[in-house]
């Protein structure tokens, strides 16, 4: 078996079932017909850039770069889902408000998220100020921001 094929092997033990350790990796690697050792599957792991998310029991697993992506993106759609009330563009900002107190927790997830469109945050009690990164207008980062917030209304 070449490279190529124990990548692909690798990716589909995955998206089929949690796998938490390098050694349960060549485990099923072994299982599903691949004689591997544990510093190859160390190897594989860098090339294919796995990083390790939580799964829905809370355990980390290993997953594809690309799964970051998704889980920040569901953490920031989260966040403004519970925490945002209303929001109000201008320019390359936005002003979201937000029940007392919980500003800087909103603040805080969309900033452990890096959101590709916002540049940064400020955050006071009520209100958090999005800095939309150039390319990017106020009013499409609100429109972004209003459709996180009907994902919460039910």
């Amino acid at each position: 078996m070449n490279r190529q094929q124990r990548h692909a092997a690798i990716l589909r033990i995955l998206r089929e079932h949690p796998v938490s350790t390098q050694t349960e990796l060549a485990e099923a690697l072994c299982a599903a017909g691949h004689d591997v050792v544990q510093t190859t599957v160390s190897r594989d792991i860098h090339e294919l850039g796995l990083i390790k998310v939580r799964d829905a029991s809370g355990r980390l697993v290993y997953a594809p770069p690309e799964a970051a992506e998704a889980e920040r993106a569901d953490a920031i759609a989260v966040a403004f889902a519970r925490w945002a009330l209303d929001v109000e563009p201008s320019a390359n900002l936005v002003v979201v408000l937000t029940p007392h107190g919980y500003a800087s927790p909103l603040a805080q997830a969309i900033d452990v998220a890096r959101h590709p469109r916002i540049a940064g945050t400020i955050a006071g009690e009520n209100t958090v100020l999005l800095v939309a990164r150039d390319g990017t207008s106020g009013e499409q980062l609100a429109d972004e921001v209003r459709k996180h917030m009907l994902r919460g209304a039910a």
